[in-house]
């Protein structure tokens, strides 16, 4: 180990730390690579509209029981508020608190005018109601029922499957 003396000659100094340059770059860098990881995670507008669906169906089918356990007579249809741009929906026949009444994500619609009576008999008539996206407008999502099995998600009106 070197011993600094007065009249030692010093070695010449190391550089300390990065430059300026170098600091750019890597913030550049990174800045870049966030941007890139952050439009991959985006929800797109199919995986969101089969969420809506998929909560629907559930929801239906939560009013559905409600209906029969109260023996209470419940229909779901769609609300359009003039005052909103955002349709939603409603459980007509549910004691309060009732279930949700809007949908996850506002671009989400179904098909105006469109009911389903959800009881209080344990069977009822087969039913479905399309369920559309406003930025993907040819894409369509049916919730759907035999009248015996749950609702569920399909890509066409008519009850497909066991």
């Amino acid at each position: 180990m070197p011993t600094w003396a007065a009249g030692s000659k010093r070695p010449p100094a190391l550089p300390h730390g990065f430059t300026l340059m170098e600091l750019l770059v890597v913030v550049a860098l990174i800045a870049v690579a966030t941007a890139v990881v952050s439009l991959s995670l985006r929800d797109s507008a199919d995986s969101a509209l089969q969420r809506d669906a998929e909560r629907l169906a559930v929801l239906l089918e939560t009013g559905r029981a409600q209906a029969r356990a109260n023996g209470l007579p419940v229909v779901w249809r769609t609300q359009e508020k003039a005052a909103q741009p955002v349709q939603s929906f409603v459980f007509e026949g549910l004691p309060p608190p009732g279930l949700p009444q809007n949908w996850l994500t506002d671009t989400t619609r179904a098909a105006s005018g469109s009911a389903i009576t959800l009881g209080p008999e344990p069977l009822i008539e087969p039913q479905a109601v399309a369920i559309l996206s406003a930025v993907a407008p040819g894409r369509t999502l049916w919730v759907v029922t035999d009248g015996l099995r749950p609702f569920r998600v399909q890509n066409n009106a008519v009850w497909v499957g066991p």
